[in-house]
């Protein structure tokens, strides 16, 4: 949203105990600003250990959700809640690197512990599950690919583990296929410069839902 020019000059000229009041009530309004202004503002923490911090969690999330397993509907509900701690982390921190690194880390966490469940399910089971698998593969291409190049040197592996992780059950691949997701991509690190044109085309064709 734009303000005018007039609006925001109103708003410079208010007296400072009233600007305060303002600010204060506009932020029990929006708690994703008021915790970024607390972080940027007051906590002494770094970005970086901030994302150390949410790797742990996200390890540990992983662990419980696939030690208390009941089914893959429960599990998917479980990703999607440690999926909003990690956008959280985001919007507080502005952490681009980190929404890559800990998107790809909760994947190869989940491929990894769940692996045997995954492979001897059935399709109707698995179809939400690894349709959310393939989508998030698909964002964290396009999360990487937003950095600047010299990151991808960093993902190259963890990229590569996906990929070994998606190729390794059979139902994973025929999802990548049949969704225009290229496990090359993820194999190999290398994703194609015009790969947000190759996402919105995918979408706008009822693909990835």
């Amino acid at each position: 949203m734009t303000f005018p020019k007039e609006f925001k000059e109103a708003i410079q000229n208010l007296p400072s105990a009233e600007k305060d009041k303002l600010i204060f009530r506009l932020l029990k309004h929006d708690l994703d600003l008021a915790n970024r202004l607390h972080f940027e503002l007051v906590n002494t923490e770094t970005v970086e250990e901030r994302r150390s911090a949410i790797q742990k969690e996200v390890t540990k999330a992983v662990t419980r959700m696939s030690d208390r397993f009941y089914s893959l509907g429960y599990l998917l509900m479980d990703i999607r809640d440690l999926s909003g701690t990690i956008s959280e982390h985001v919007r507080i921190t502005k952490d681009k690197f980190g929404e890559a690194s800990l998107n790809i880390q909760m994947l190869n966490k989940v491929l990894k512990t769940n692996k045997i469940r995954l492979e001897n399910s059935k399709t109707n089971d698995t179809y939400k599950i690894n349709i959310y698998v393939i989508a998030r593969a698909f964002k964290i291409l396009l999360l990487v690919n937003s950095l600047h190049e010299d990151y991808l040197m960093e993902f190259k592996e963890s990229l590569n583990e996906l990929g070994t992780r998606i190729s390794q059950n059979s139902s994973l691949m025929k999802t990548a296929i049949n969704n225009g997701l290229d496990v090359n991509w993820l194999l190999e690190g290398e994703i194609p410069e015009n790969i947000i044109a190759i996402h919105k085309e995918i979408r706008s064709n009822g693909f990835l839902k």
